[in-house]
């Protein structure tokens, strides 16, 4: 899909920016956001470029992913992806990314030590939860403008240097909170209306509207998932950021033929023909019972089955009709391993997500 789909309507704000590509991963909880997430950073590293995947929620969440102890507030390269490029993943803090804002834009190292013990960074981004917001939302969007060899200041670096990144995936919070985490510059309205807090949020906010910034949503196709994502779209839209891609996770590979599947949905399954197939496969006719009943009960099943694919596609057409790309994610069986993940990252790259 192109970068410069899905643009917010109405509005012409976003122009280019010179930094890496920042995709914005939300989702319902439950429906396997961090995974996702996960298999694009995969996804876009195996172009053979260093991709940055930012979490933000303090679950430690993608460590557990990858079997990994808790992360340290450090990046670290994680995973190695085919074509030599490479996974690194930044578990983000706010109280430490509030540390390192006052040490670099104030020098103050020492006095933000003190602040922590005494307890008041933690109570300054509790009573003003819009300042969190803008550390987290910062710790992704400085590392998309920075260039190799910076130290410090995403700026300071040798003039027209590469980015440290070819794409930055943020792991962002779920989508009934995902507007007002992104909307930063609204949030810090109350804090500062100038000086380097609200300049710091003005960078974010470029970088978040920009048009190499996608914000795509992880669903299943299940009503509830389906209309959060919905709602979260609309918001996106309504707050001038750019949908990218539907994903959809865990779907399940049809085991019936249209005709089957309609036979089965209007009770019509032939349970003659499933006793037969039972005692051809070795069954003890005995375990049959004497009227069908197994039978009755596997055809009861089936019909189980059909009307849940027809809710399945109903709810597939939903989500099409929203406008942005829809991509699909197999169900994986036994649980989520690095080979796991390597198969989905490559369902993403083979459906084009992210270029």
């Amino acid at each position: 899909m192109s970068d410069r789909e899905q643009g917010p309507r109405g509005d012409d704000r976003g122009a280019a920016f010179a930094g890496a590509r920042l995709h914005i991963v939300t989702g319902k909880g439950g429906t396997g956001k961090t995974t996702a997430a996960t298999a694009l950073a995969l996804s876009l590293a195996s172009r053979g470029g260093r991709v940055l995947l930012v979490e933000v929620e303090g679950r430690q969440g993608v460590a557990s992913l990858l079997g990994s102890p808790a992360l340290p507030y450090e990046e670290r390269e994680m995973i190695s992806a085919p074509g030599g490029g490479s996974v690194h993943v930044l578990a983000a803090d706010a109280e430490a990314a509030l540390l390192e804002y006052l040490e670099l834009f104030y020098g103050m190292r020492r006095a933000g030590q003190a602040l922590t013990r005494m307890g008041a960074v933690d109570f300054a981004t509790t009573i003003a939860p819009g300042l969190r917001d803008v550390l987290l939302t910062g710790k992704a969007t400085e590392a998309v403008r920075r260039r190799a060899g910076a130290r410090g200041r995403s700026s300071d670096a040798p003039a027209g240097a590469p980015f440290h990144y070819e794409a930055v995936v943020m792991d962002a919070p779920p989508t009934g909170r995902i507007g007002r985490f992104l909307n930063v510059n609204s949030e810090v309205a109350g804090l500062a209306r100038v000086g380097p807090v609200r300049n710091h949020a003005d960078r974010v906010m470029e970088v978040i509207r920009s048009d190499r910034t996608r914000v795509h949503v992880v669903t299943l196709l299940e009503e509830m998932p389906a209309q959060e994502t919905r709602d979260g779209i609309a918001e996106l839209r309504d707050r001038g950021l750019r949908p990218g891609a539907v994903i959809v996770n865990m779907v399940a590979p049809p085991l019936l033929e249209a005709t089957d599947l309609a036979a089965a949905v209007a009770g019509e399954t032939d349970t003659a023909a499933i006793a037969s197939g039972l005692g051809a496969a070795g069954l003890d006719p005995a375990l049959l019972g004497a009227h069908g009943e197994l039978a009755a009960d596997l055809a009861g099943e089936v019909r189980a089955h059909a009307l849940r694919r027809l809710l399945e596609e109903r709810v597939r057409g939903e989500l099409e009709e929203l406008g942005p790309p829809l991509v699909e994610l197999p169900r994986v069986e036994g649980g989520v391993d690095r080979a796991a993940l390597g198969d989905l990252a490559r369902c993403l790259t083979d459906q084009g997500v992210g270029r």
